[in-house]
């Protein structure tokens, strides 16, 4: 998606977006970071703060679920927390009956500066991060949920591994900078080290606030191999998942049995 600053508009596109993927055979739909709001500044998120189970953004994501029939990982959008000057990056899991089956909060905030962009962001300016790990159980197998900058962190894709996860969606907004550099690059990783499905769905394109984010959304399979993708431009990336391969992966390359972390 590129997302922009009326949130209307915006559902409206990931209205048309969740109809296609869905047309195309998917039964899990995965929406990219911030698929809802996109502001000037970022602590304008705040202004479209929702309370935990009551919102538009919530509804939305609902009544989608259910009229598609589908598995929706709904992106991030802010939801309130325990501070009343902070939200959280939530990312909610709903079943096809439009029930809401987890909910991940986004645990690393982006505090950086981009040296080749010259960007400078501050999540934690908006957001207070989240402390738990996420798993759900899906028909396409255990579903971790992971945000963006996650990415970076492997750990915590371990941690989602060692809680079952057969594939991890990940919702993002990768700079255009960042992306550039190291997206493809992550993603291979964080497959391949744990036998993974990696679904990424990112944003793409320029948006109101001058920040341009790489696109490039796309499906790997537990051999780092990209199924499906899309470079640039909104659009649907659709990819079959084959659990079949992936059991005989972990039985034929048991790497993930093999960690010896406890070693001085």
């Amino acid at each position: 998606m590129n997302t922009g600053d009326d949130v209307a508009a915006n559902l409206v596109r990931a209205d048309r977006l969740i109809g296609r993927a869905a047309d195309a055979g998917a039964g899990l739909v995965v929406l990219p970071e911030v698929f809802a709001f996109i502001g000037a500044h970022l602590s304008e998120q705040m202004d479209v703060v929702e309370s935990d189970g009551a919102g538009p953004i919530q509804d939305f994501l609902g009544e989608q679920s259910q009229a598609h029939r589908v598995w929706l990982v709904g992106g991030t959008f802010p939801l309130r927390s325990s501070r009343p000057d902070r939200a959280c990056a939530a990312c909610m899991l709903y079943d096809p009956e439009g029930q809401r089956v987890a909910l991940y909060r986004k645990v690393h905030l982006f505090d950086v500066h981009v040296g080749d962009s010259g960007e400078d962001y501050s999540e934690s300016g908006t957001f207070t991060p989240g402390d738990e790990v996420v798993v759900a159980d899906t028909p396409f197998g255990r579903l971790g949920l992971a945000v963006c900058y996650d990415l970076r962190f492997p750990e915590l894709f371990r941690a989602l591994l060692d809680r079952g996860a057969d594939l991890v969606a990940l919702p993002s907004a990768f700079t255009a900078a960042t992306g550039r550099a190291h997206w493809s690059a992550l993603l291979r990783a964080r497959a391949v080290e744990n036998l993974i499905y990696v679904v990424a769905a990112n944003q793409t394109g320029h948006h109101p606030n001058s920040r341009e984010t790489w696109g490039h959304s796309r499906v790997l399979d537990p051999w780092g191999r990209t199924l499906a993708a899309l470079e640039r431009g909104e659009g649907v990336v659709v990819a079959e998942l084959d659990r079949d391969l992936q059991r005989r992966l972990r039985r034929e390359f048991p790497c993930t049995e093999h960690r010896r972390i406890g070693i001085k």
